[in-house]
């Protein structure tokens, strides 16, 4: 299989694979500030909860350098107190630009509390371990997803069509994948998997991406417009659904791209499993339901153009929800690196990690 990377550090820049536009050009943005990394968060230039933490703990880390290289150029000391009150507020920042995705926040935090654990070391040297925890959180991605991938590949038939929805894959994490992840490790094990691929609209993730990854992989794959599922379930073409997530409440209830919802209802109506695949650091256990989970509103425009051509009228009311919220009774099972979680509800979630899966 191929190996794909949406992000690579190069030991001076963070280098990411501008997904709006594959599949037809594979092109790397080059950036060297937190704030270009800011912005290919923003403009979905990478996507993905997984990928976009480890993106903004790189945006974190670059913010730190240009602080430091600041004082250094205006040949002033080091202000601990002023480069922390900075780094916060970048942070904080960062976190307003996706604010569904809970990897987002994750990574910023993960790196603030790295950053106030080296506060006493020189500037330099703490630049240097700010680096590497960027680096191991990287590493760390990859290790998870490929034990997401042998834990979920155990629940997939010998032979099976799964349909997934949007794009959870190598794409959008370190380079594995969550959902893709297991149907991967699940081809790897020499399972038969065809795969049933949503276009995603309106961004087109699963059109444009996921065909993409699992193509590149030799994994066999059919795109079908969103409307269509329920179609080829009614006529048991479908034996189980996967998809990623990008916040999990401590109910188990999850956002995922808006769609999951609608898929969840038709699983359960077909009684076929409707599986989710997240890592641990997807739960948010400080909100208790789903609704409690802020849902982000993108721009008209991904309604109403695609590639610049108009699709609606001038001036048409439109309506843009990244997410949609799925009750966790819609759950068959949560995938995470520790083990599965059958038909996960807020306490059976609370034991499952408190024993360590």
């Amino acid at each position: 299989m191929r190996e794909i990377r949406p992000l690579i550090w190069d030991g001076n820049s963070l280098l990411v694979l501008d997904q709006r536009k594959l599949p037809y050009n594979e092109h790397y943005i080059k950036c060297c500030d937190g704030s270009e990394v800011a912005q290919a968060i923003r403009n979905m230039a990478v996507r993905g909860a997984p990928a976009i933490g480890i993106a903004a703990a790189f945006a974190v880390f670059l913010a730190a350098r240009t602080l430091l290289l600041s004082s250094e150029k205006k040949g002033e000391p080091f202000n601990w107190d002023i480069y922390w009150d900075n780094l916060v507020e970048i942070g904080a920042n960062l976190k307003k630009i996706r604010p569904t995705a809970v990897n987002l926040s994750w990574g910023v935090e993960q790196m603030l509390q790295s950053a106030k654990t080296i506060a006493a070391l020189p500037p330099a040297e703490a630049l240097l371990r700010l680096e590497e925890t960027a680096q191991k959180m990287y590493e760390a991605d990859l290790a998870v997803n490929k034990l997401i991938g042998e834990h979920g590949a155990s629940l997939l038939p010998n032979r099976c069509c799964v349909l997934t929805h949007c794009n959870a894959g190598a794409l959008a994490t370190a380079g594995y994948g969550t959902a893709l992840g297991v149907i991967r490790s699940a081809v790897a094990a020499g399972k038969d998997i065809h795969v049933f691929a949503d276009e995603t609209r309106p961004f087109l993730q699963g059109a444009r991406l996921t065909a993409w990854e699992l193509q590149q992989d030799g994994i066999p794959v059919t795109v079908i417009v969103d409307s269509a599922a329920g179609y080829f379930l009614s006529r048991g073409q479908i034996d189980c659904i996967i998809v990623g997530a990008d916040r999990i409440a401590a109910s188990g209830d999850t956002a995922n791209k808006i769609g999951t919802y609608t898929l969840a209802v038709l699983a359960k109506w077909h009684n076929i499993p409707f599986y989710v695949a997240a890592p641990f650091s997807t739960f948010d256990f400080t909100i208790s339901s789903g609704k409690e989970i802020v849902v982000e509103e993108r721009g008209a425009e991904e309604i109403t153009h695609l590639q610049g051509i108009a699709l609606t009228p001038p001036g048409v009311g439109v309506q843009n929800p990244s997410f949609d919220i799925t009750p966790a009774s819609l759950i068959t099972a949560i995938i995470t690196e520790y083990g599965v979680i059958q038909h996960p509800h807020q306490t059976k979630i609370a034991c499952f990690f408190e024993k360590g899966g």
